[in-house]
């Protein structure tokens, strides 16, 4: 699957800001040809603050997968700064500001836990690798793009059915996702689409191609808990 472009932000963040979830931008609309080009309108600015603090995201609530006939349930999700990574940061200014586009970081493996399966016997966890990213561009609504490394996001069932599902199985691929403002901020994804290779035996959905993603971050100030983590133009 090729990832959909993405406006070339100004300067690439140092390393982390933002939060993880999975997978590809969901296409809308039907194919169809046209008689003339669509119309394009210039990506705006975006400001990204407090500028060199870090980050968390949360789960709020519960995280769903579901690919074919099997869907995935975690109760617990989190992305955070570590010692070992730069991951999880605002980019000092003057990069946590982009003229004219998307401000990007990378962050650190959103982990998951908690996870069950739909089906009966059957149980689930989910590993995650590599580096992820998020661009978050200003606008309204507020829009974030949340790009999964090539395998970086793998579930496996054990039980009466073994199979692995693995998120972004060729390629880099991104999740749309929504962002709000607010103590704490949200990241919410919603129906969001990713590409999924499905390997294993009877009981597993193998002919999926995509699996759908819903999920609720909060997203506070590990630097300054008293500040939150804003928007803006």
């Amino acid at each position: 699957m090729t990832t959909p472009r993405r406006p070339r932000p100004r300067a690439a963040l140092a390393c982390g800001a933002g939060l993880a979830v999975v997978a590809a931008l969901t296409q809308t609309g039907a194919a169809g040809a046209q008689t003339a080009p669509a119309a394009t309108t210039a990506a705006g600015s975006t400001t990204v603050s407090p500028a060199g603090h870090s980050f968390a995201a949360t789960l709020n609530g519960k995280a769903t997968f579901k690919a074919g006939s099997v869907t995935a349930t975690c109760t617990a999700s989190i992305s955070k700064p570590s010692d070992d990574s730069t991951g999880n940061r605002i980019p000092d200014a003057p990069g946590n500001q982009n003229p004219s586009g998307p401000v990007t970081s990378p962050i650190n493996a959103p982990t998951y836990t908690g996870c069950t399966a739909s089906i009966p016997g059957v149980t689930a966890t989910v590993v995650t690798s590599g580096t992820w990213q998020v661009s978050m561009q200003n606008g309204s609504p507020i829009t974030a793009t949340l790009t999964i490394p090539t395998g970086g996001f793998v579930l496996k069932s054990t039980g009466l059915a073994n199979c692995t599902i693995t998120a972004a199985p060729a390629a880099a691929a991104d999740i749309a996702a929504t962002y709000t403002n607010g103590s704490p901020a949200k990241l919410t994804v919603s129906n969001a689409s990713a590409p999924v290779k499905v390997e294993g035996g009877f009981g597993c959905p193998t002919s999926a191609t995509t699996s759908v993603f819903n999920a609720v971050y909060d997203v506070t100030d590990t630097t300054d808990p008293g500040s939150q983590i804003t928007v803006s133009d």
